[in-house]
C-alpha cells in the first residue's frame, strides 16, 4: 500500500507541475517515462531480506507446474529459469516467504556428470521465480539442467552455449515464433519445434494477449478460453503469463533449447506506444499497467538480471555474437517509439507519418544498432524483431495504404537503417519478424519504389503460432498484395514457424506449418523454403508443396486482423460501461 501511495502522489505531483508549465507533448512524454521508472523501481523495491526464508518448503502441490527455461545463452554462460507456482492461476499459491531452491548442471541427462550446482533464493518479490546466471562453462556445448525445492524435483532441460566470440563456425540452425493466442488455438506448432535438431529459438513477441476471455474472437473460433477478463494489475499478468506457460507444448520447446526473447504490444497492452496507451484510459492509469507487465515479463522469462525492470523501463535490445558466423542484433520496437501516426491503423502517408524526426527504436538503441553494424565483420549480420521492415503497400496502386504501426509509419527512421546499411556496402543483413500472422519474404533494398535499388539482405516474417485460427494457403487480398510489392516474394496464411540454416555463403529459411490449430494434432510440413545467397538475384525459392488437410483460401483480408482488435476493445469498453452503471 506504501508504495502504491507514493506513485499516486509522485503522478498527483507531475500532473500539477505540468499544468503550472503548459509543456509540450514530447515534453510530457519524457516525464511521464520517468515516473514509468520510478513505478517499476517501487513495485521491486522490497529486498529479499524483508522476508521470511522457509528452508524447508512444504508445498500445498507439484510447484514446477511452469516448467524450466534456459535463455540469453553466451559462450561461456546460460540463464537457468523457473517458477514456483503450485498453484499457478491464483497468484501462485506460494506463501510470502523466501523458498530456497537448488539447481544443477551436468554434461548428461541422467546427471552422473553435474559440473555446476548452487542455491537461489526464490522471493515473493519475483512471484518465486528464479534467474540463475551459470558462468565458467565451455563455449558450443550442450548442457542439462534441473532444480530442486523442498522434495520436489523439477523437469529436465536441455541448454547450449554460442561459439567463442569469433570463431570460426560452419553453420547453425535456429528458429523463431511469435504471436501466440492462447484461445485461438492449440500450440501443436511447439509440439513440433521440440523435436527439431537446433541451437536456439528466437521468440519476436506476442509471448501472452491481454484481453479478457472471448473478447478477441479467431475467425475459425476460439477453442480454448483466457483465465480472467482484461489484465491490468501485476496478479492479472502473472496469471495470464503462468496459464501460456503450463502448455505442454509450449513447455517441452522452453525446455529443449536456450531461447532469446524480446516483446511486441501484447505483452502489455494492443499498439501501446512507450508510455501511450492504445485508447479508453489515462496515461497515468497505463503507467502503471505497463510497470505491471513489465515486471511479470521479466519473471516468466530466461532474462539476465541486466534485464530486470529499472530506471525507465527494461533493458531488452541486445547483441549475440555466433562465432564469427553471425551477430543477432535483437531489437525493441514499442519502449521508445513515437506514438503511431494519423491514428494508427492502415492509412495513407501524410506529414505526420513522413516527420523525418519520428522514431521506432528511440534514439539510444539506434545508435547502439548502428555502431553495432558499423563494426561487424561476421558473415550475417541478423536483426530480430517485432514489426513489418520492408514497405507493404495495401488499398489500391493510385491510393496506397500502409500499416502505422510497422516500419511503414516510421518511414524516415527505417530509411535511416537501410541508409546505413547501403552506405556501409553490406549485402549480408537479415531481418526476422512477427506480429502479422503470416508468413512472407522480402527482398531488402534502399529505396522500395525503385525497381533497380541493390539488394542489401532480405527480411523473413513468421506466421503465427496460433493468433488468427486454423489459416490458409492464400487470402483474399493476396495477389493484389504481391503486386503491389513486387519486392516481396512469397506469402503464406499457415500457422506454424520458421526454421533457418546457415553457413558463410547461404540463408536459408524453411517456413514450417501446419493446416490447423483448433484440433490437437495437425503434422507439421514445411510449405516452401527460400535461399539468400548476398548477390543481386536476391531471394530464391527452392522448394514448395501444399499443405495436406490445409483450406487453399479464405476470404480474409489484413484488415480483418485490426477489425478484430477493434471489437476486442470495444466488448472491453462495454464491460467498463457496465461496471461504472452498476
Amino acid at each position: 500500500m506504501t508504495n502504491e501511495r507514493s506513485l499516486d502522489e509522485l503522478i498527483r505531483k507531475f500532473n500539477e507541475e505540468n499544468l503550472k508549465k503548459n509543456i509540450d507533448r514530447r515534453g510530457f512524454l519524457q516525464g511521464a517515462g520517468k515516473i514509468a521508472g520510478l513505478s517499476l523501481g517501487m513495485a521491486i523495491a522490497q529486498s529479499i531480506g524483508g522476508f521470511k526464508v522457509d528452508a524447508a518448503p512444504n508445498f500445498s502441490d507439484y510447484p514446477f507446474t511452469l516448467g524450466v527455461a534456459s535463455g540469453d545463452p553466451l559462450s561461456d554462460s546460460v540463464v537457468l529459469w523457473t517458477r514456483l507456482a503450485p498453484d499457478l492461476l491464483n497468484g501462485g499459491g506460494m506463501p510470502p516467504h523466501v523458498v530456497p531452491v537448488n539447481w544443477e548442471l551436468a554434461t548428461d541427462e541422467n546427471f552422473r556428470n553435474v559440473i555446476k550446482r548452487g542455491t537461489e533464493q526464490a522471493s515473493p518479490t519475483l512471484a518465486h521465480s528464479v534467474h540463475v546466471e551459470v558462468d565458467g562453462l565451455n563455449a558450443n556445448s550442450v548442457y542439462f539442467y534441473r532444480f530442486k525445492s523442498g522434495n520436489e524435483l523439477s523437469p529436465v532441460g536441455k541448454t547450449k552455449t554460442l561459439p567463442a566470440v569469433g570463431a570460426g563456425v560452419a553453420s547453425m540452425k535456429f528458429a523463431f515464433a511469435s504471436c501466440q493466442q492462447y484461445e485461438h488455438g492449440y500450440y501443436t506448432a511447439y509440439k513440433h519445434l521440440a523435436k527439431e535438431d537446433l541451437d536456439l529459438v528466437f521468440h519476436l513477441g506476442d509471448y501472452i494477449y491481454e484481453y479478457g476471455a472471448n473478447e478477441y474472437l479467431s475467425p475459425t473460433g476460439n477453442v480454448r478460453a483466457h483465465n480472467s477478463d482484461e489484465i491490468i494489475t501485476l496478479e492479472d499478468y502473472r496469471n495470464r503469463f503462468a496459464q501460456y506457460h503450463s502448455d505442454e507444448h509450449l513447455k517441452a520447446a522452453h525446455a529443449a533449447f536456450p531461447w532469446v526473447v524480446t516483446w511486441d504490444d501484447h505483452e502489455v497492452e494492443n499498439n501501446y506506444a512507450n508510455v501511450i496507451p492504445e485508447k479508453g484510459q489515462s496515461v497515468e492509469a497505463f503507467i502503471k499497467r505497463r510497470a505491471a507487465a513489465y515486471q511479470a515479463y521479466y519473471e516468466h522469462m530466461p532474462l539476465r538480471k541486466s534485464s530486470m525492470p529499472y530506471d525507465g523501463g527494461m533493458q531488452l535490445y541486445r547483441q549475440f555474437s555466433y562465432g564469427n558466423l553471425a551477430n543477432f542484433y535483437v531489437l525493441d520496437t514499442r519502449q521508445y517509439r513515437d506514438d503511431q501516426a494519423n491514428g494508427d491503423g492502415s492509412k495513407a502517408q501524410t506529414p505526420e507519418s513522413l516527420d523525418p524526426k519520428r522514431t521506432l527504436l528511440g534514439a539510444d538503441q539506434e545508435k547502439w544498432l548502428f555502431d553495432h553494424l558499423g563494426n561487424s565483420k561476421s558473415y550475417w549480420n541478423v536483426i530480430p524483431q517485432q514489426i513489418f521492415f520492408a514497405q507493404r503497400k495495401f488499398g489500391t496502386s493510385t491510393a496506397p495504404k500502409f500499416s502505422m504501426d510497422a516500419w511503414d509509419g516510421y518511414p524516415a527512421a527505417r530509411q535511416r537503417v537501410t541508409d546505413f546499411i547501403a552506405g556501409k556496402n553490406m549485402n549480408n543483413v537479415i531481418v526476422l519478424t512477427g506480429d502479422v500472422h503470416a508468413s512472407w519474404a522480402s527482398n531488402l533494398v534502399p529505396d522500395f519504389n525503385n525497381p533497380e535499388a541493390p539488394i542489401i539482405g532480405a527480411e523473413f516474417v513468421g506466421t503465427s503460432i496460433t493468433s488468427g485460427g486454423n489459416g490458409s494457403d492464400w487470402r483474399a487480398d493476396t495477389e493484389a498484395t504481391l503486386a503491389q510489392n513486387p519486392h516481396i516474394k512469397f506469402f503464406n496464411n499457415f500457422r506454424g514457424y520458421v526454421r533457418c540454416q546457415i553457413t558463410p555463403e547461404q540463408w536459408r529459411a524453411d517456413y514450417r506449418v501446419v493446416p490447423f490449430v483448433t484440433e490437437p494434432g495437425a503434422d507439421i510440413s514445411t510449405r516452401a523454403s527460400f535461399v539468400y545467397e548476398k548477390n543481386p538475384k536476391g531471394l530464391q525459392e527452392i522448394a514448395t508443396t501444399t499443405v495436406p488437410m490445409g483450406a487453399q483460401m479464405s476470404n480474409e483480408v489484413e484488415e480483418d486482423r485490426h477489425l478484430a482488435h477493434n471489437r476486442a476493445h470495444e466488448k472491453q469498453m462495454e464491460k467498463k460501461r457496465k461496471t461504472v452503471t452498476h
